[in-house]
């Protein structure tokens, strides 16, 4: 879809895109379709998740990182749904891991966008007040930002055990009225999050948190307020809980 260019002499705006990482099987929710692509209500989580950050006003264009052998599919998916107009939306292959797959997306973005949201496609259900609040929050000049929760449970850091279902020494308890669950979308200042990624090295699995790789350049992250509803799809029960919160969404909104 294209955008419409600015009068001559006017200088384009600065833009905001969210980039959604959309290439993992999501081995955890059991065999089948990849994570992004299971039905939520009937309507695949991609779609969700590209909806909701589509509702946002701040965000004009969507890039969805898919399948490396799955693009096409992908494209089709989005072609065929109702997006808003406002809204431009690319689609292209990522890598094996999320860091590469968030580097790929970062890459195929136009030179006009300087704030840079990255969202999980497991959390299909993020409120656009969420959405809207990491976006200014970036808009007013914080490199790096990220919604978040209290958490409502006491944590302990163990030592993990050689074998699964060994019991776990306890090493301490932090405290947690200083510990925050973290979600997404996490906003960005563009050159921030394209140094962290040029800068960062992470092994293995790579990086799951963009956050994390911009407090290793030892830039400051901020947290605003994140919601209950954009939790993540990870296990089957957390697709039961999606059901029924897209469900009283429907009875209650017309969602």
């Amino acid at each position: 879809m294209p955008s419409t260019p600015p009068p001559a002499g006017r200088p384009r705006p600065l833009r905001t895109a969210a980039v959604i990482p959309a290439a993992g099987r999501g081995v955890r929710l059991g065999p089948g379709a990849p994570k992004a692509l299971r039905a939520l209500g009937g309507t695949p989580m991609l779609i969700h998740a590209v909806r909701a950050m589509a509702a946002s006003r701040a965000v004009s264009l969507v890039v969805v990182v898919a399948p490396p052998d799955g693009a096409p599919e992908v494209k089709h998916l989005l072609d065929e749904r109702a997006l808003p107009e406002r809204t431009d939306y690319l689609v292209v292959p990522g890598g094996e891991t999320r860091q590469e797959s968030v580097r790929l997306g970062l890459e195929a973005l136009p030179e006009d966008v300087a704030v840079v949201l990255v969202h999980d496609a497991a959390r299909p259900l993020v409120p656009v007040d969420t959405v809207d609040a990491v976006a200014a929050a970036v808009r007013d000049g914080a490199p790096a930002v990220v919604p978040a929760l209290p958490l409502a449970d006491t944590v302990k850091e163990v030592e993990p055990a050689a074998t699964p279902g060994e019991p776990e020494p306890v090493l301490a308890t932090p405290v947690r009225a200083r510990l925050r669950a973290v979600q997404t979308p996490q906003g960005f200042d563009r050159d921030t999050l394209e140094r962290a990624h040029g800068e960062v090295a992470v092994d293995g699995e790579g990086a799951t948190d963009d956050a994390g790789m911009v407090e290793r350049l030892g830039r400051p992250v901020v947290v605003v307020p994140g919601h209950e509803e954009a939790f993540k799809v990870t296990r089957p029960l957390d697709l039961v809980l999606a059901e029924a919160v897209l469900a009283r969404r429907r009875a209650n909104d017309g969602f």
